[in-house]
């Protein structure tokens, strides 16, 4: 099996497919992490579920699903957390990503917020850095 794609160790999916697939994430970094290697693999239907209910209907699905289909993943380096624990409501991630899109490398840094939106971790927004 295949190593996941979000830097981990554990196999796809023993580590973000079984998220992909249904499974809540336990923290904030959890989900940031398989919504990382819900870019690379295209699942939008993920990426749309796991976004707050505020942000969602923002989101073009085609423009979305044309964009994963550009991207490779490289690797995925968490800097920071704050909260974002099994008892937290909210948390913080700031990471970078890096990606290759379209044939060219993009290095992605970010501080995303997430919170807990009918028992289950969700992304908010980021502030790209």
């Amino acid at each position: 099996m295949p190593r996941c794609p979000c830097g981990l160790p554990d196999e796809f999916d023993a580590c973000c497919g079984r998220l992909i697939a249904g499974a809540p994430a336990e923290t904030a970094e959890q989900l940031m992490r398989s919504r990382y290697t819900a870019y690379i693999k295209g699942a939008v239907d993920y990426l749309l579920k796991t976004t707050a209910a505020v942000s969602r209907g923002a989101i073009d699905r085609a423009g979305l699903v044309a964009y994963c289909r550009t991207l490779r993943g490289v690797s995925l380096e968490i800097v920071e957390t704050v909260a974002g624990g099994p008892f937290d409501q909210r948390g913080v991630v700031v990471f970078v990503a890096t990606l290759q899109s379209a044939g060219s490398k993009v290095v992605q840094r970010e501080r995303s917020r997430f919170e807990v939106e009918d028992g289950r971790w969700v992304y908010v927004d980021g502030e790209v850095r």
